[in-house]
């Protein structure tokens, strides 16, 4: 196969890579690198000049210089493309051939097919995803197990939303003028080049989930992206939509920045709780005890600081005719009733929650969810596909109320909780270095995010040395003996023993460092690539 000089591909080939890395595919994706490349590493600079700022003692507030932008009532986003004008229930998922034919026929609305949080980055897992895409629109993704049960898509599938990675990530595996790829143009590029104009043709369009935005010069940055690529491709201008993940403390600062920045081309914003908490703890890591946290299953969305900003999600969405998504329903179908009923409860609780705040739908992670959450949406919309008609001017919210986390209505971290996020990390961590990054873990369909808040709080509560409720404290020495009594669980179990004890140095190396690293999967990147394997 022969491809442009600049051009170095690493991963191993396998069968029908070719179809995907195509010379004009990987050129497309050249011209964006060409194109943005130098904007996205100035940008990427100055998350860490904030970051430093923050850690020397500096809050955040709303941007004096983009009040005006604020305060005018006038201007609108392009709002919801065909096919996305009801989005009550969305699930989301990897890109694996079996759930993508799960997902279309689960009776959600959207599928958001995630190539970041829930996917290990592996060359197999990356190239594949985009093959099952390409597969799913062209309707020939029919599926048989080895027991003979058959999987195809049925006759009104979800719509199709990508996830790409975010700005933070490099590609590995493929090299441009000798340099790792981004992974978020790797992503776009390839879906937007091979499925762009098929799903137009099909009565959709190209929709994307834009993940862990930090400010709204990183928002135009990827409408930037958009103009480029539509007018590379000959696709009409304002054909691409886009929905940001509101999931770091400093985007919450910005909704109507990032919106307006994206208006030509944005549906929505969401609410992604996990990434959040972990945002805002990396944030304010040196501001000492007053941002320590509690167990993380009780950091409920009526917490007052995580009200706040969801309340703001849907007024600054509804004010600009922005879809307003809520946050994921984790929970995964239980054998024993009893089990399973207790977690459709809070499932049920939680989506009536945002269906009753405004919302205009929600995420779940499992097809048995779909249904819970459509009941409580159908409810409130009452035949309606969406609530943006209720902009929530009651809604005021100020700096002090986004960063208020000490108004919990709860008290200490427990050592029940600490050892809950060392065995969750663990777990998921080795399962994610094996190529899996959707894992069942007690209960709950985890990712990326889920290590992430875990991990962060374990570092937290050991550099803080916080007391736990019964009076012990979190201390460095504790953690490893959680770690040591996990390792050999996971490890009696029948787990690798070469990704347990990478997972084990990873969490170590993060959770207990001086420093709290800014994204893990950044850190595993460059220091356990043998683990990142270039086939499943």
């Amino acid at each position: 196969m022969s491809q442009p000089s600049r051009i170095d591909v690493l991963g191993e080939h396998e069968d029908r890579f070719d179809e995907i890395l195509t010379p004009a595919a990987l050129d497309f994706v050249a011209r964006l690198h060409e194109a943005f490349a130098d904007r996205r590493a100035e940008l990427l600079a100055e998350r860490r000049r904030r970051s430093a700022l923050l850690a020397a003692g500096g809050t955040l507030d709303f941007l004096p210089e983009t009040r005006a932008v604020r305060e005018d009532p006038t201007w609108r986003v392009a709002g919801a493309g065909p096919g996305l004008a009801d989005r009550r229930v969305e699930i989301t998922g990897p890109p694996e051939r079996r759930m993508a034919v799960n997902a279309l026929n689960s009776g959600a609305k959207v599928w958001l097919a995630d190539f970041e949080d829930a996917t290990s980055p592996t060359w197999h897992n990356l190239l594949s995803g985009q093959l099952n895409l390409l597969d799913a629109i062209e309707r020939r993704i029919d599926d048989t197990t080895p027991e003979g049960k058959r999987y195809r898509i049925g006759d009104t599938p979800a719509t199709i939303v990508v996830r790409p990675r975010g700005w933070h990530l490099d590609e590995q595996h493929l090299l441009i003028d000798g340099r790792p790829a981004i992974g978020a143009l790797v992503d776009f590029g390839l879906h937007l080049f091979h499925c762009g104009r098929r799903q137009i043709e099909r009565g959709s369009g190209p929709y994307f989930y834009l993940p862990k935005l930090e400010n709204h010069l990183e928002a135009r940055l990827w409408n930037d992206v958009f103009t480029f690529a539509q007018d590379e491709l000959g696709i009409p201008h304002g054909t691409i939509r886009a929905t940001v993940l509101i999931e770091t403390i400093t985007a919450a600062f910005e909704m109507d920045e990032i919106l307006y920045e994206l208006r030509e081309h944005a549906a929505g914003l969401n609410a992604g709780r996990w990434d959040y908490l972990f945002s805002l703890i990396k944030n304010f890591a040196t501001h000492g005890p007053r941002y320590v946290l509690p167990d993380r299953a009780t950091l409920t969305m009526t917490q007052p600081f995580l009200r706040a900003y969801t309340d703001l999600l849907v007024r600054t969405c509804h004010r600009r005719g922005a879809h307003a998504i809520g946050g994921m329903a984790a929970a995964i179908p239980q054998r024993d009733p009893a089990a399973n009923e207790a977690a459709l409860a809070k499932v049920r609780a939680d989506k009536e929650r945002e269906a009753g705040d405004g919302f205009d739908g929600s995420w779940v992670a499992h097809p048995g969810l779909v249904a819970t959450c459509r009941a409580a949406f159908d409810t409130v919309l009452d035949g309606r596909p969406h609530q943006l008609d209720r902009t929530r001017e009651d809604v005021e919210v100020t700096a002090a109320d986004l960063l208020g986390v000490h108004r919990l209505s709860v008290g200490l971290p427990t050592e029940q909780g600490l050892r809950s996020n060392v065995a969750v990390a663990l777990r998921y961590l080795t399962a994610w270095l094996g190529g899996s990054g959707a894992v069942a873990v007690f209960g709950l369909m985890e990712d990326v995010a889920t290590a992430e808040i875990a991990r962060c709080q374990i570092w937290q509560w050991q550099h803080h040395c916080s007391r736990l409720t019964g009076g012990s404290l979190a201390t460095p020495d504790l953690v490893r003996r959680l770690i040591d009594r996990e390792r050999a669980a996971l490890l009696a179990e029948g787990a690798d023993p070469a990704l347990v004890d990478d997972a084990v140095r990873i969490l170590e190396e993060t959770a207990l460092g001086a420093e709290l690293p800014a994204f893990l999967t950044t850190e595993a990147y460059a220091r356990h690539l043998v683990r990142i394997r270039t086939a499943a």
